[in-house]
């Protein structure tokens, strides 16, 4: 979470493309957690990594409520996405869930936390041309932030399988 929070904070908000669109990577916090995971404790984990990041980015708040919003919608979401025969403590990865569903399960957890935290931050509809542009490039932005670090998790994990295999 701490690494995921500085560089959230010392390279990705100084990040806008086009002038508009700001990656929020922020979700992915919530998006590991197994399919049998406390609510309260996801909650509890949606909202601090929030309030940490409002405190850092002086966003008022909508780290807060966008961090509480993707916790409480993280186990409807996955369920949504992971294959019915799933066991109770299925941990969200490309290899658990299959690549397809994944890439979908993160690009839709990424479309709500970037919708509500622009929505609530324009708190307006009269850039709403703005609104969606920053909202269309932070999402895609953010996805492929997330997709690259779990290419690079799932590479590393697989060569210290090759390792211990070896020995």
């Amino acid at each position: 979470m701490l690494l995921l929070l500085l560089v959230q904070l010392l390279l990705l908000n100084h990040i806008h493309l086009l002038g508009y669109a700001t990656p929020v990577v922020m979700a992915y916090l919530t998006i590991p957690f197994h399919r049998g995971a406390s609510r309260v404790g996801l909650l509890l984990w949606g909202f601090c990594a929030g309030l940490i990041y409002d405190v850092f980015s002086n966003t008022m708040g909508l780290g807060m409520a966008t961090g509480t919003l993707t916790a409480m919608l993280q186990p409807v979401l996955l369920n949504l996405f992971a294959p019915a025969d799933a066991p109770d403590d299925l941990r969200p990865t490309m290899r658990t869930m299959g690549t397809q569903p994944y890439l979908l399960y993160v690009l839709l957890t990424m479309l709500i936390y970037h919708t509500v935290f622009y929505a609530l931050d324009a708190f307006t509809l009269q850039n709403w041309q703005v609104t969606l542009m920053a909202i269309g490039c932070s999402t895609v932005m953010a996805f492929l932030f997330v997709l690259f670090v779990q290419i690079l998790l799932s590479s590393i994990h697989s060569s210290r399988e090759q390792q211990h295999t070896r020995k």
